[in-house]
């Protein structure tokens, strides 16, 4: 049993990967890095998103797909029974249930509590169709499905859990909704492209973390996935003050960081930001004629 202060400042795991289109070695990696963070006592550990995979092509993406209750769910849930943990799948290319007649996929945040049972699933809302100068081009939106919905955060031994998905980092309506709704940690779990990665990564992840005064979690795809995609990687937690308190460095691992819950209601309390909103103006600009 935890005593009051574990149960006060939760350990959590935050993992950085290089997913391939080898589901197996992809699971193999994974499941080393889920234990690893058992094995330090993390009550919860986070992998980054496509953690199941990363296709060379759009064809091989669906291809690989699977459904909630398929094989590669039922092996986490396992993984998280085995190692008494609570693991944030941070984006599970989802069958959607009406495959036969659209064949796309969900992007999809799923949680699985330390008994492996799935507590709540988010579906990435904001697709990520770019042409960057660099050459970096992604229709994400040609073989997924938009998300309909925000979820409520999710009550986790490591504080309450706002969920969102990579590109859903820089729309902050998400966050600000999931942090009144009581969300203590925000999590963005992401497989960012370098050129993105180098100049927006972290000071969006800190924003997002002073702005909502809560922790801002991002597990991270990292390296050469193929000869087509590479990802930033920097997998990292940020505190409610905007610090970067842990963070990954180049390949494969897991960085490390306890949520101080009371640390993070002093912020609150001491600059109480949420009682200044003014969500009485926010939906409506003002015309009104000089003079």
């Amino acid at each position: 049993m935890a005593s009051a202060v574990e149960a006060q400042k939760p350990l959590i795991a935050v993992c950085q990967m290089t997913s391939t289109s080898d589901k197996e070695q992809n699971f193999s990696t994974c499941s080393h890095l889920v234990r690893e963070a058992a094995a330090r006592h993390a009550c919860m550990v986070f992998l980054p998103e496509a953690f199941d995979y990363i296709g060379s092509s759009t064809e091989e993406t669906l291809r690989l797909a699977e459904t909630l209750q398929g094989d590669l769910i039922q092996r986490y849930s396992s993984l998280a029974r085995d190692c008494s943990v609570w693991l944030s799948l941070g984006g599970f290319h989802e069958k959607g249930s009406k495959w036969d007649k659209d064949p796309r996929i969900s992007n999809s945040h799923v949680i699985l509590d330390a008994a492996g049972d799935i507590v709540s699933v988010y579906r990435k809302t904001h697709l990520f169709d770019v042409d960057l100068q660099s050459g970096v081009t992604l229709r994400e939106s040609a073989f997924t499905v938009p998300g309909a919905e925000i979820v409520p955060p999710v009550s986790t031994p490591g504080g309450k859990v706002g969920l969102a998905v990579c590109y859903d980092l820089r729309f902050p309506e998400i966050s600000s909704m999931l942090s009144r709704e009581g969300a203590e940690i925000l999590t963005y779990p992401s497989a960012f492209t370098v050129p993105t990665g180098l100049a927006h990564w972290e000071v969006l992840l800190r924003a997002r973390a002073i702005e909502n005064q809560c922790y801002v979690v991002a597990a991270a795809q990292t390296g050469a996935h193929n000869t087509r995609r590479t990802s930033y990687g920097h997998a990292m937690i940020v505190d409610p003050w905007g610090a970067v308190i842990a963070q990954c460095t180049e390949g494969t691992g897991v960085c490390y960081a306890e949520v101080n819950l009371p640390y993070l209601q002093r912020v609150r309390r001491e600059m109480p930001v949420q009682g200044h909103r003014r969500p009485d103006l926010y939906n409506r600009v003002t015309r009104k004629t000089p003079g």
